[in-house]
């Protein structure tokens, strides 16, 4: 069994990808938030742009240091055709990749929401009917109380805590957190909702997650 890698863009990521995008160079930040297409179409004509101007320069000062080597003599005047060329390009890498900035942050933010709403339903604690029902779903799962637990197994140690760190990132972002009891190659985790004294959707929520995770 494997962890899956599938992420959602947090806050956080969203922020850095913006600043990437419009501090440093336009495509790394949305390539930073796996946005590929986006950010390697912009990645490219910021690039196609830098080097247009640069050969721009390189002319313009081997023309100047020409006329100084050469006693003054008149040299043609460099064209302005790849600076305004590659400024073009740039300035468009730019405003792409800020709309790109703009689409990750409203992403983050429904995120955020969603994970907020979610968070104050799941603080129901549920009947035992809706209890049976839901652990009908989750056929691996046991209930003890006002816990439902469940032993994942793994081929060693190092595929164990791969699913452990997954999980709590996955707990982190839910701000749910289930015990855990590691031993060697075996991951138990244990869910229940404190605030409530009991379960609630939260807990079979996280529960289908952790089943995901570990499917592979």
């Amino acid at each position: 069994m494997k962890p899956s890698s599938a992420k959602k863009t947090s806050r956080a990521q969203a922020r850095n990808a913006a600043l990437l995008n419009q501090l440093g160079t336009p495509g790394l930040g949305s390539l930073l938030a796996r946005r590929w297409v986006e950010g390697t179409g912009q990645l490219l004509l910021s690039i196609v742009g830098f080097v247009l101007v640069a050969v721009w320069f390189v002319q313009m000062m081997k023309g100047y240091y020409g006329q100084i080597f050469d006693n003054g003599t008149a040299r043609p005047v460099t064209p302005l055709t790849n600076l305004v060329l590659g400024g073009v390009l740039f300035a468009l890498a730019w405003c792409w990749s800020l709309a790109t900035s703009f689409s990750l942050m409203r992403a983050a933010s429904k995120v955020s929401l969603e994970s907020l709403e979610s968070f104050a339903a799941g603080q129901i604690k549920m009947e035992p009917a809706k209890i049976i029902l839901a652990l009908s779903a989750l056929p691996q799962w046991r209930r003890n109380g006002e816990i439902i637990s469940r032993a994942f197994e793994f081929k060693d140690f190092p595929a164990a805590m791969k699913f452990v760190n997954a999980v709590a990132e996955l707990a982190e972002q839910a701000q749910h957190h289930p015990d855990m009891d590691i031993r060697w190659n075996k991951v138990t985790l244990a869910l229940t909702t404190h605030d409530v004294s009991g379960l609630t959707e939260k807990d079979f929520a996280l529960a289908k997650q952790c089943d995901a995770l570990a499917v592979g």
